[in-house]
Formats: structure tokens, sequence, C-alpha cells
């Protein structure tokens, strides 16, 4: 007599085998380590850790209903400030010096200590504000195309102005209550210092040695790569592309990156200016679309090293943008960098390629443009 099998057939074995492999190597099911070359440091991603159920603190959503023009809101235009100046009737973008600056030209020498654990210098330097729009009601997202190329050529024009003198011009945006922004008007600050700070001192020497070592600009490589694999990209453009890093430590983090090797904002052609303000225009409001809220971020621009190093070789430099969310998981429900990450290192709970699919699959269209279109036709159809 002939025995019947009960044994799956191999296929399925085969099938089996497959979807475990599939499993143990996948990144979105298992944590693993990134290697972020702009820092020399590691990132920990545990994808995993997303499924957990959530029963921390909870923020307070944005404020959306702020007014266009609030009296009591010192960056408005023809408003006293703090130090009794009163703003300019200005009608575009519109830039003062910081009433309470971190940092000051004339600051003494605090002197030198000749122990090696109790080292001081001398910081000076200058600390300025920059008003994006008359409104207090509109953000770059909103404001339109011509608006934020005004905002990039005032930005270059001040790292021009400024870099002259300070080696370094910090041009950083803090968005957001939750950023610690404590007045609701679009606005930067742009910090010059006679010193290169943390960052982009680490920053300049990650980018020498990968130079030295594969004789070509790692940002200029990394940007010609993710436009390849385009997994991380998030918007593009002939001139830009915006990608989730692939080392990125906050979970909507991106990185903002020129396809021509340029070292400083200085440096952008009119057609690079013009494209800038396209690609910052979608990914803004690729971050709004996200949560249907004005997205908090904290970003700012990194070039070469400007003061005396202008006269320096400072090829191994590429011009970019960081911009530092901290929203995870809702409006409402942000990354938290404590523990773990203050004692040990960066960690991260969703892999850079789905925060990256879920921006790149978010509508270019503004959702409170979409909504004041909602409410016209409805208007018109009672009409």
């Amino acid at each position: 007599k002939s025995r019947v099998s009960c044994d799956p057939p191999l296929s399925m074995w085969v099938c089996i085998i497959r979807r475990l492999v599939f499993c143990l190597r996948n990144p979105s099911e298992h944590q693993h380590l990134r290697y972020n070359p702009l820092r020399d440091t590691w990132v920990l991603v545990s994808a995993h850790r997303m499924k957990r159920p959530w029963a921390g603190q909870v923020e307070k959503p944005p404020e959306e209903h702020i007014p266009r023009y609030d009296p009591r809101n010192p960056l408005c235009p023809g408003n006293t400030r703090a130090n009794g100046e009163v703003n300019s009737d200005y009608d575009s973008t519109f830039i003062f010096e910081n009433d309470f600056p971190a940092l000051q030209p004339d600051a003494p020498d605090p002197g030198s200590d000749q122990h090696p654990l109790f080292q001081s210098k001398a910081a000076r330097g200058i600390c300025k504000v920059m008003c994006f729009h008359p409104w207090s009601d509109v953000t770059l997202p909103l404001m339109k195309k011509h608006e934020v190329l005004k905002v990039i050529d005032k930005w270059a024009g001040l790292v021009e102005e400024l870099g002259t003198k300070y080696p370094w011009v910090q041009i950083f945006e803090n968005k957001g209550a939750m950023m610690g922004c404590s007045n609701p008007h679009p606005h930067c600050q742009v910090w010059a210092s006679n010193f290169l700070p943390n960052e982009p001192a680490l920053s300049d020497r990650c980018q020498r040695a990968y130079y030295k070592k594969h004789g070509e600009p790692l940002l200029l490589q990394y940007a010609r790569q993710e436009a390849e694999k385009k997994e991380r990209v998030v918007v593009e453009n002939s001139d830009w592309l915006a990608v989730v890093p692939y080392w990125a430590t906050w979970p909507y983090q991106t990185l903002l990156l020129p396809r021509r090797h340029v070292l400083r904002i200085t440096d952008l052609t009119t057609g690079e200016r013009e494209g800038l303000a396209d690609i910052m225009k979608r990914l803004l409001t690729k971050y709004d679309n996200l949560f249907e809220i004005s997205f908090p971020y904290s970003m700012g621009w990194h070039g070469a090293p400007t003061g005396t190093h202008l006269k320096e070789d400072n090829s191994h430099w590429h011009l970019h943008a960081h911009y530092y969310p901290p929203l995870l998981r809702s409006a409402t429900v942000k990354k938290f960098m404590v523990g773990y990450e203050m004692l040990a290192q960066e960690q991260r709970d969703l892999t850079p390629e789905q925060a990256a699919e879920k921006l790149r699959n978010l509508p270019e269209e503004h959702y409170k443009t979409r909504e004041n279109q909602e409410k016209e036709g409805g208007n018109e159809k009672e009409g």
C-alpha cells in the first residue's frame, strides 16, 4: 500500500525559512546600530518599541488660532520691544539686534587658568533676530514662494556681513512653544561668534577626515547615494533633496542637501535659491500635514566656517540644513531624550525609512489651504 505523507511540501518549508530570515534581517523588526559619520557616533534604532502603549506625558497641542497682529507681541510691526525700541512698520523681512543677547562684541576676557581642569576663554559675538513676515499667523510653509526666497536672500546677506569678522555664523529657527519659542511670530535667530562651536567643530573634523581618506566631500557623496536609493528621500527637485538621514536620531529628523558641491549659503546661485524656497515649502508643508498642526522643530544651517577660515581650503565642507522635530506618535506625544540617551547613546523608536515613507506619502497641499477651500465651497453652497 502506498503511504500518504502528512508533512508540509518542501515549497512551504522554503517560504517559512525565507520569512524567518527576512524577519531576522528586517531592520524594522529588530534593534540595531547605525553610524553617524558627521559626529563619529552610533545611534541605537529600536523600531519595535513603537508597538508599546503610551501612558506618559501628553503635550498641549500648538495654538492654531493666532491673531495676525497682537499689540503685545514684541515682534509685530510698529510694536515696542522690552528695551524700549520700536519696530519699523515692516512689510517683508525685518532684522534687529537681540535685546537679550547670549553673545556681546565687547565682553571682557575672563583670563586664563593654568590648571587643565579649569580652562576658560573669551567669548564674543553678536546676536540678531530676523522676522520672516509681518503677520503672526503665518509660518514658512504658508508663505508664498517669493516671500521664502526673500528670507533665503537675507540669510545669505547676514552670513556675508557677519562672516567677514566672525568664524562662525549660526542661523537657527526654533518653531513652536514646544521648542522654546516664546513669541508666536515667524522668525529665526542669527548668532555670530569668535569661536567655532562644538557641533560645527566636530562636523568639521569628521568631514575633513572623510575627505582626506576618500577624496570627496562626505555629504556630496551621501547626497548622490540617497538620490539613487530613494528610500529615505522625502522631497527633491533639480537642485536639492531632503532626506531622513540614515543615522537620524529624532523621529522625523531631516537633512536638506544641495546636489551641487556648495560650501556656504552665500555661494548659492539664483536658481539654487529659488529651488531652496521650493523645497523648503514642500518639506515644511509635509511636516504640518503629518499631524495637521503647525509642526514644531529646531532647524539650522551648517556651512564652511567664515572669518579667517575664508582664506583656507574648506573643500571637505558641504552646505546643509538640519531639521530636528520632537514629535513622535501624535501632535501631543514627543520623543524624550533622557536617561539612556543622556547617559549612554542616542536612540530612536522607528526606522528612518519608515519616517521617510510617512512624510513622502503626505500631500504637498497644506491642510489649512484645503480647510479654507472646503469652507469657501460650503459657503458657496449655502449661498
